[in-house]
């Protein structure tokens, strides 16, 4: 039997950006996306922590070390520059397995977007 679990966590990170007119996804800076452990192109789930709203899209690199947070088409109109949202990544594992996984969680300086 598989179960979905929590693979990588970018808890808590500002948005930088929101660009209703890139065709979608989520870019994220570099630095961010290696230590939680996600993959270009990977399914995440976004968080808005200031109105509640969900939504799933998929990872892309922006620049290294600028903190970048940008929700891109569509999720544009679910965050506003500023907001702080949760990234989450998720994995299919064996029951055996996701009971001795460990996820990546990260908890970037809020202000920066920056590893501390």
């Amino acid at each position: 039997m598989l179960i979905e679990v929590v693979k990588s966590k970018i808890h808590r990170v500002r948005v930088t950006n929101a660009d209703l007119n890139y065709i979608g996804s989520i870019t994220i800076d570099p630095d961010l996306i290696e230590a939680a452990n996600l993959v270009i192109g990977e399914k995440v789930q976004v968080v808005n922590i200031n109105n509640g709203e969900r939504l799933e899209t998929y990872v892309i690199a922006g620049d290294r070390g600028r903190g970048e947070i940008t929700l891109n088409g569509p999720a544009a109109r679910k965050v506003q520059k500023g907001d702080l949202v949760i990234i989450i990544g998720y994995a299919f594992l064996d029951l055996e397995e996701a009971k001795n996984f460990t996820p990546a969680l990260i908890f970037p300086d809020e202000a920066t977007n920056k590893l501390v």
